[in-house]
């Protein structure tokens, strides 16, 4: 069995011969250039439809940039799997010992990494123009679900802590409220209510009336999404 060593030379680098350095099985330089930069395109696509939709409480700049990355990088390993399927091999095995720990709460979020590796994945098999089709329809049909069904109304959590002994003048304020005790604590005399709330208007004036009254310690009002806990 002969095996024929590939000879490089400086001279091929400077002679601007680089592409024939990557023509090694069904993998060509231009060709992958092509398909990193079609990934960066249909990544970045993904990247502004994440920037739109957002909803949450805090919004993560690095983890939309890795989308586009996410997208590329996927790209980039199923044309170097498509090429050797020695090297395929080598590659599943090595990547089934790597673990991500990170959590991730919010289901669309993880919509949205599926979403950047199908499209990697279909780029990089070549399926250039079923990679962008469906990328834009994807982006579109989302855009549109949210304009056309915007969701529930925001919801707050009202947490007041006051002296127990001005329950009472406190329950006709807070009868008026368009809202539901969760949860209440009484400790040492003092009482902790939490009330699950919808504003009307935005108005939050009755935070600040109800805050200065004597005997009341604080009130706090926080927009819940059901991303965190007390």
């Amino acid at each position: 069995m002969n095996f024929q060593l590939l000879d490089i030379g400086a001279s091929d680098v400077v002679n601007g011969n680089i592409g024939e350095l990557f023509n090694a099985g069904n993998i060509n330089f231009w060709e992958v250039l092509l398909v990193l930069g079609l990934a960066f395109v249909y990544g970045l696509l993904i990247y502004a439809t994440y920037h739109i939709s957002f909803r949450g409480v805090v919004y993560s700049q690095p983890f939309n940039a890795s989308l586009v990355l996410l997208c590329m990088i996927t790209s980039l390993l199923i044309v170097t799997i498509s090429s050797n399927v020695v090297l395929a091999l080598g590659m599943v095995g090595a990547l089934s010992i790597v673990r991500f720990r990170t959590a991730i709460k919010d289901p669309l979020d993880i919509v949205f990494l599926f979403w950047s590796i199908s499209v990697g994945m279909i780029t990089g098999a070549r399926l250039y123009v079923v990679a962008g089709v469906a990328t834009v329809l994807i982006a579109i049909v989302f855009i549109v679900m949210l304009k056309v069904f915007p969701g529930r109304k925001p919801v707050y959590l009202f947490v007041l802590r006051f002296d127990s002994e001005i329950q009472s003048e406190l329950g006709r304020v807070l009868a008026k409220l368009d809202g539901e005790v969760r949860n209440k604590t009484v400790s040492g005399g003092v009482t902790e209510i939490t009330i699950e709330m919808h504003l009307k208007n935005g108005n939050t004036a009755f935070v600040d009336k109800l805050a200065q009254i004597d005997g009341v310690h604080s009130a706090v009002l926080v927009n819940y999404n059901g991303d965190f806990a007390e």
